[in-house]
C-alpha cells in the first residue's frame, strides 16, 4: 500500500478502498489476479487512436476518463504480477473502481467456448489464455466514436474524435490530463455548424445529434450488464433499439454491444477489413464476403467476438491489393479553399438557425 494511504472506505468483492495523499487524493483499490493480465489485450477496444485524449493503455498499465451516473471520473490501472492496483479521482472515482472487474472481463464467463474447433484458434488460444471480454456499462461512450468511423477511414474518424473531445469534453479530474467525452446533453445541444467546423458532415452531425437525445434509453438497457457477471447481458436488446434508428446499422450495434455490455457474439458485419481477415486466417482466401465470413465463424456461435479478438490480436492478416485509401480532412479541404468561399457559423439575419456551408465544389451530398 501507498505511504500515505489515509482512510479505509469500505471492503467491496475483496478488495479494499483507500484514500492515497501521494496520488492527489485518488481513491485506490487492490485486486487480486488468477494470472497477469494483458491490458493491452483486454482494454485496447477501448482507445480510438493515437492521441485518444479519454485513455491511453499499455500492456501493463491503462488510464482512462468517463462520465459515470455518480458524475465524471478517471481511473489509473498498473498490473504488478498477481496483483492489480487501481486509482480512482473524482465523483465518480468509487464507482469506476467497483466496474474494474468488469472493464477487465474478470467475471466474463466463457463457458461453452472450444477453440479446438480450428487448428489456428487453439494455437491462438493457448498462446493468449482466456480471451476475457471486458465492458464499459458506458453505451453513449461506445457509441459516439461509432457513429463517427462509420464508412470513412479510422484516420479520419480518430481525428474528429479528437477534435470533438478537446472542444466539448471537459478535462478529467485528477493529474492524469485526460479529457471527458462529450456527454449526450452536449452534443444534441450543438449546431450542426459546430460540428462541420470539426470535420464532420452535416448528415453525420445530425445523426449524432439525434442519437444523443435517445441514449438514456440505450443505456437503461445496459443496466443488467454493470451487473456482477453481467457481460453481454442485454446485447439482443440493445442492438435491436439501435438498429431500429436509421443510419444505424449491424456494424455499429456491434460495435457498441462488445463494448459497453462485453457482447461474446458481436461481429461487425459490413467492417472494410474483417471479412477478409476471417477467409484468409480460417479458410486460406486472401478475399471473403460477409456471408462466406459468418459462415466460417458458425461453429463458435455465441462466441464469436472471442474469436475475432484471437485474430485481430494475432498479427494474421490477408495480403494487400491496391493503393490505401487516402484519408480526408474536410477542415483542411474548406480552409484550403479561402476565406471567400467558406463560412461557417451561423447566418445573421433572416434564416439564422440554418447552417451555411458554401463552397465551390462541396464534397459530399
Amino acid at each position: 500500500m501507498d505511504k500515505g494511504a489515509v482512510v479505509h472506505h469500505e471492503r467491496d468483492s475483496g478488495a479494499v478502498t483507500v484514500v492515497v495523499d501521494g496520488r492527489g487524493g485518488a481513491a485506490m483499490r487492490t485486486f487480486a489476479l488468477e494470472r497477469p493480465i494483458d491490458l493491452r489485450f483486454v482494454l485496447g477496444l477501448l482507445v480510438r487512436g493515437a492521441g485518444d485524449p479519454t485513455a491511453r493503455v499499455a500492456s501493463g498499465a491503462a488510464i482512462r476518463a468517463s462520465v459515470t451516473p455518480a458524475g465524471p471520473a478517471a481511473i489509473e490501472l498498473r498490473v504488478a504480477g498477481q496483483e492489480l492496483r487501481a486509482w480512482a479521482w473524482g465523483p465518480g472515482a468509487n464507482e469506476l473502481l467497483d466496474g474494474v472487474p468488469a472493464l477487465l472481463g474478470l467475471d466474463d464467463d466463457d463457458t461453452g467456448f472450444e477453440p479446438g474447433r480450428h487448428p489456428l484458434i487453439a494455437a491462438l488460444a493457448r498462446r493468449r489464455g482466456r480471451v476475457r471480454l471486458g465492458r464499459t456499462g458506458a453505451v453513449w461512450e461506445a457509441l459516439l466514436p461509432a457513429m463517427l468511423e462509420q464508412r470513412i477511414t479510422g484516420t479520419e474518424a480518430w481525428r474528429n474524435y479528437r477534435r470533438l473531445v478537446r472542444a466539448h469534453g471537459e478535462p478529467a479530474p485528477g493529474p492524469l490530463a485526460l479529457y471527458l467525452p462529450p456527454t449526450p446533453a452536449v452534443i444534441a445541444g450543438l449546431a450542426s455548424w459546430q460540428l462541420t467546423s470539426l470535420g464532420i458532415e452535416p448528415r453525420r452531425g445530425a445523426l449524432l445529434r439525434r442519437i444523443a437525445r435517445e441514449t438514456p434509453r440505450y443505456e437503461a438497457l445496459a443496466a443488467r450488464a454493470r451487473l456482477a457477471g453481467g457481460g453481454g447481458a442485454g446485447a439482443v436488446a440493445l442492438a435491436t433499439a439501435l438498429r431500429a434508428q436509421p443510419g444505424i446499422g449491424p456494424w455499429t450495434a456491434a460495435e457498441v454491444t462488445l463494448r459497453a455490455l462485453g457482447d461474446p457474439d458481436a461481429v461487425s458485419v459490413g467492417d472494410a477489413h474483417l471479412s477478409n481477415v476471417v477467409a484468409f486466417a480460417l479458410a486460406g482466401r486472401p478475399r471473403g464476403t460477409d456471408e462466406e465470413m459468418l459462415a466460417l465463424l458458425a461453429p463458435w456461435a455465441g462466441h464469436r467476438a472471442r474469436v475475432i479478438r484471437l485474430l485481430e490480436s494475432s498479427g494474421v492478416t490477408p495480403p494487400r491489393y491496391g493503393p490505401r485509401v487516402t484519408p480526408r480532412d474536410l477542415v483542411r479541404e474548406f480552409s484550403d479553399s479561402g476565406p471567400a468561399d467558406l463560412h461557417l457559423g451561423p447566418r445573421s439575419g433572416r434564416g439564422a438557425s440554418r447552417n451555411r456551408l458554401r463552397r465551390r465544389d462541396r464534397p459530399y451530398r
